[in-house]
């Protein structure tokens, strides 16, 4: 596989608009709408963002080629098996090696403008736990990009309860890395439960890419097909990525009834 062109002006890749990284323009975008229209604050520049399993720091790429470097501070977590020097412009990041199972207990609530955590949860066996870390440690009026796969309704419980018991017996020593599974439905409940938050905006990505219909991944107007159907029909896509707001505290609940992270898995 050649990977002699750039994927929407930004990285290497085998096709020009390859809809598998389609979900890093979106929320590129997201990124850089907020700051623009962030209501400047006397003596801060820019926005704190946290990348929640962030790997090799594919969203910076994405976020710097749509806002200026002084305008977002970036932050990090993840386990980082290859060594964090992999990290893309590493040396411009602050980062933290960490099992996400354990929660964000490193830093205080209310601490970041733009919380990041992008095909990371479905990995995770505690993930409403993990869900309501992301909220926890976000800003109020801050927002949340989060996306995971998804899958049809009720398929998505074949998937998590079935597909185990059948891979246990098949394949044993090659377990799968996704331990969750979601549907559109079955996500937004999980977010709704993290904490106090508004849904924004919910957009799919790709109802089919890759195998025949790689060589289409090559045309604007196909990713922007794609992009258009997953606007209008998310729950088609077999991706997600939501973006929500956290709330105020007298915005989101009646006073004196504060919510509990709930620590089990999905």
């Amino acid at each position: 596989m050649a990977w002699q062109k750039l994927a929407y002006g930004v990285e290497r890749s085998c096709s020009s608009y390859r809809l598998k990284l389609a979900r890093y323009p979106a929320l590129a975008e997201t990124v850089a709408q907020y700051v623009q229209q962030r209501p400047a604050t006397p003596g801060r520049r820019g926005v704190d963002l946290l990348d929640v399993g962030s790997g090799y720091g594919r969203s910076m790429r994405y976020i710097r080629s749509q806002v200026e470097p002084e305008d977002v501070r970036f932050h990090g977590v993840d386990l980082f098996p290859g060594g964090q020097h992999r990290v893309y412009q590493h040396q411009d990041w602050k980062l933290y090696e960490h099992s996400l199972e354990e929660g964000l207990p490193m830093f205080d609530s209310d601490r970041f403008d733009v919380v990041i955590c992008e095909q990371v949860l479905e990995h995770l066996h505690n993930a409403q736990f993990v869900a309501s870390e992301l909220v926890r440690v976000l800003r109020p009026d801050g927002i949340l990009i989060a996306g995971v796969p998804i899958f049809p309704g009720g398929v998505h419980l074949l998937r998590r309860h079935a597909v185990p018991v059948l891979d246990r017996v098949i394949k044993p020593r090659r377990p799968r890395n996704h331990v969750q599974a979601f549907s559109m439905r079955s996500f937004l409940k999980m977010l709704d439960e993290a904490g106090p938050l508004e849904i924004n905006d919910v957009r799919g990505f790709r109802i089919v890419s890759g195998g025949l219909l790689r060589p289409l991944e090559d045309f604007r107007w196909w990713w922007r097909l794609n992009r258009y159907i997953g606007v209008k029909a998310p729950s088609l896509c077999i991706e997600t990525q939501v973006v929500a707001t956290k709330l105020r505290a007298s915005l989101a609940m009646p006073s004196g009834t504060p919510r509990q992270p709930v620590r089990k898995a999905a």
